[in-house]
């Protein structure tokens, strides 16, 4: 499935909408093809600049799509064909996908958020989505690819065997743990989604999805938690625009290569 691709100053990005995505899912499973869904906002990209090895999860990503609506205001800056349709957010994309997995039976494993939380989460997901097929485990746990809890919870999954599998556990850690145990997970869809189901449980606040299409939701994570996200949406922005801009100079325009695919 051809989706779109696009080279912004060395990050690869791909023009995709909330179907789009449901549509690889799909894809992937029917096939039983693994394919691997990265997205951006200006938060991943400061650590693509820092940390290599997101820029190695950036390349094993068959698809990586514009999570914050700052990368497709900066895609279009730099002239790439960008959309407000294909930004999204993975809270306004979970229930679209809950609704599709349970339709079509598809199996639904998420690792990550504290002990609880998910759980917490994956009941009221159930109750909204009647036979919906997920599975939770924590995200506290040695992630270390050789520790014996990293082998129990890669164990629990792969016995599973879930169609999905979304790991929330924060960038960078939830992409580095895809990428060193890409080989040992069992699953058709994978999916890095931060503290989505912290939102779901109603952990941390969830901001209206008015504000989001305006591409005002930081603002309004900022206020929520000013002590946890302050150098995220204070900070992190200047050093990004930084390194783009010094990137800019030394490369010619964007240009299109090849578009997503599936492995």
């Amino acid at each position: 499935m051809q989706i779109p691709g696009y080279n912004l100053l060395g990050i690869r990005l791909n023009a995709m909408t909330a179907q789009d995505l449901i549509n690889v899912t799909a894809r992937a499973i029917d096939t039983r093809a693994r394919c691997i869904i990265g997205n951006h906002n200006l938060h991943g990209v400061y650590f693509w600049c820092k940390e290599p090895k997101m820029r190695e999860y950036n390349s094993l990503a068959d698809y990586t799509n514009a999570e914050g609506m700052s990368l497709v205001l900066l895609g279009r800056l730099f002239g790439l064909p960008l959309e407000r349709k294909h930004r999204t957010a993975y809270i306004d994309l979970l229930p679209r996908l809950a609704k599709a997995a349970s339709r079509n039976s598809w199996r639904i494993f998420y690792l990550g958020s504290r002990p609880g939380v998910a759980e917490k989460a994956a009941v009221r997901m159930r109750a909204k989505h009647p036979g919906l097929l997920i599975r939770t485990h924590h995200g506290h746990f040695n992630a270390e690819r050789s520790s014996a809890e990293n082998r129990r919870v890669l164990a629990e999954i792969n016995d599973y065997d879930p169609d999905i599998l979304m790991v929330g556990m924060g960038m960078p850690r939830q992409e580095i743990w895809v990428l060193e145990n890409n080989a040992a997970i069992s699953a058709r869809a994978v999916y890095c989604c931060g503290a989505l189901m912290d939102y779901v449980a109603g952990e941390i606040p969830t901001p209206p999805r008015w504000i989001g299409a305006l591409g005002f939701e930081w603002l309004y994570r900022l206020f929520s938690e000013p002590a946890r996200l302050w150098q995220r949406y204070l900070i992190e922005p200047w050093f990004v625009l930084g390194r783009l801009g010094r990137l800019y100079l030394a490369m010619q325009n964007p240009k299109v290569f090849g578009g997503g695919h599936l492995k």
